[in-house]
């Protein structure tokens, strides 16, 4: 499921799950379950790390239904308490699993993979906290861009360059986006963009370079508008 699409919250972890993590279902998901995957379900501290490991760097999706079903409360739990909300908790948990299957062939031997679920929920918490906190800094804008100092005036023109940045961010192509705001958003080093999305360095640095040039020149009349104030 992209990121981009909109989708309904997860349901409660009684009885059965509700859940996207693929484009499509799995076949084997259909079918008469397997004995692996039903005593998985039964007794889950019987199966080991590595086996599930295994199974999900093959592509396995019954695999990753067992971890689904074991590990998303908890999950949950680790994003919500930094965040303090349970709705964006599962948005973002979600988020952890969908990126678990689409990276599961580069997964290294012995990784834990509660380990990467955990800690990939935690850097998912605080990289929403900093978004958050991105809303606050539009008088950073307006004094970097000498706005006159009445307050009235002030958020009047925070709001339009608001909304000047927005829109062009958002006509940027698809990739440059990702990597900009994976950039300023998330404040992931250009390696680490690199590594999640299976690109080089210079594909990121590259991508960068594209995104600013075209903001500034969106933002250009803008910018002189103000410069002329």
């Amino acid at each position: 499921m992209p990121a981009d699409q909109p989708r309904d919250g997860p349901e409660p972890m009684a009885g059965i799950v509700t859940y996207h993590y693929s484009p499509e279902r799995s076949a084997s998901l259909d079918r008469k379950p397997s004995s692996w995957y039903t005593s998985a379900l039964a007794n889950p501290r019987h199966v080991t790390e590595s086996d599930l490991l295994t199974r999900l760097r093959q592509g396995d999706h019954t695999a990753f239904d067992v971890l689904f079903r074991q590990w998303y409360e908890p999950v949950v739990r680790s994003a919500n308490r930094i965040l303090h909300d349970p709705g964006v908790a599962e948005e973002l948990a979600q988020d952890v699993f969908l990126e678990l299957w689409r990276r599961r062939e580069q997964l290294p031997d012995g990784s834990s993979v509660p380990g990467y679920l955990m800690q990939a929920a935690r850097n998912r918490a605080l990289n929403h906290l900093r978004h958050l906190q991105v809303q606050k800094k539009s008088q950073l804008f307006v004094e970097a861009l000498n706005e006159p100092a009445e307050h009235a005036d002030a958020d009047t023109h925070a709001n339009e360059l608001e909304s000047a940045i927005r829109d062009a961010i958002a006509e940027l192509p698809p990739r440059t986006r990702e990597v900009f705001l994976m950039s300023r958003e998330r404040n992931l080093r250009y390696s680490e963009i690199a590594e999640q999305l299976g690109v080089t360095v210079k594909a990121v640095e590259a991508n960068m370079s594209r995104a600013l040039r075209q903001l500034r020149e969106k933002l250009s009349p803008f910018l002189r508008r103000h410069d002329d104030g």
